[in-house]
């Protein structure tokens, strides 16, 4: 992860803001800035940061030699969530901002948690996971993403099997065992499963099984009912944790709504984005 340290010359970035709008779609470098964070996913609900609302600001201002700083706060449901979650997004935040060719200082901090001070120093100084908690194993931030993006596959994953038995009552469980990629029917649900499968460097072509473990290695027929039970399961926690920490962070932070969107999968007539016509950052790409 790269360093970035204040310039003790540079006057506070509040004083140099071009644009500063959390509520709405940015425009110019902002937007460019705001658009990158939606490939930064809160590993826990496989959804990103941009959607959940957990974009407190963004800001971007004339750096030194042409380039553009930029400084982004996040904000989560509860001062207690994970700090490894939170290091997670903070993180992966600061190396897709940083990625972007016209960035010149990039700042992102954590607000209201627990462990801000430590996490923020920690990515300030670019100590990384390892050196900002020096107890923890190197390895166990990149085995908890692992853990996560394979529970995130097999949540798409019954969401695509879920859609089929459902557009054909004929269709039997063990029946799903014979179920390939190109079989199921273009859309979001599709294209989700199909990058949760990349991730983990399964098989992504038309022939490829559907129902399958975290290796890639299909269920036999008599075990796929219980199989396609282990996946509902899964798939039930991820989308109800979702609408639970967005309910909690919309009370943490009233109007936080504005900045959520819709989650389609799981939700209830209860939730204040239900009939919300917000798209989704899926959609969202299909209309840039």
């Amino acid at each position: 992860m790269t360093t970035f340290l204040p310039d003790p010359l540079a006057p506070p970035l509040e004083d140099r803001l071009l644009d500063v709008d959390p509520r709405t779609r940015h425009t110019g470098l902002a937007r460019e800035a705001y658009d990158a964070l939606d490939v930064v996913l809160d590993p826990e609900l496989d959804e990103p940061v941009t959607d959940l609302g957990f974009v407190r600001s963004l800001a971007v201002a004339p750096g030194s030699h042409g380039s553009t700083d930029v400084e982004v706060h996040l904000r989560l449901p509860t001062s207690f969530c994970s700090p490894s979650f939170a290091y997670l997004m903070a993180g992966d935040a600061q190396d897709v901002l940083t990625a972007l060719e016209w960035t010149g200082r990039v700042v992102v901090e954590l607000d209201e948690h627990h462990d801000s001070a430590v996490i923020n120093a920690g990515l300030a100084s670019g100590s990384g996971w390892a050196g900002t908690y020096a107890a923890e194993e190197a390895s166990s931030l990149e085995e908890l993403r692992a853990t996560f993006r394979r529970k995130a596959h097999t949540a798409a994953m019954e969401r695509c099997l879920t859609d089929l038995l459902r557009a054909d009552d004929t269709l039997t469980e063990e029946a799903l065992a014979d179920v390939v990629l190109g079989d199921l029917a273009a859309g979001e649900h599709r294209d989700a499963l199909l990058r949760r499968r990349e991730a983990l460097g399964l098989r992504t072509d038309d022939e490829a099984p559907v129902l399958v473990d975290a290796a890639g290695v299909p269920h036999p027929r008599e075990q796929v009912p219980m199989a396609l039970r282990r996946a509902r399961s899964t798939r039930v926690s991820v989308d109800g944790n979702a609408h639970f920490c967005r309910g909690l962070l919309r009370t943490r932070y009233p109007g936080s709504d504005a900045d959520q969107t819709r989650r389609a999968d799981g939700s209830e007539p209860a939730d204040t984005t239900y009939h919300a016509a917000t798209p989704t950052t899926a959609q969202k790409e299909t209309q840039r």
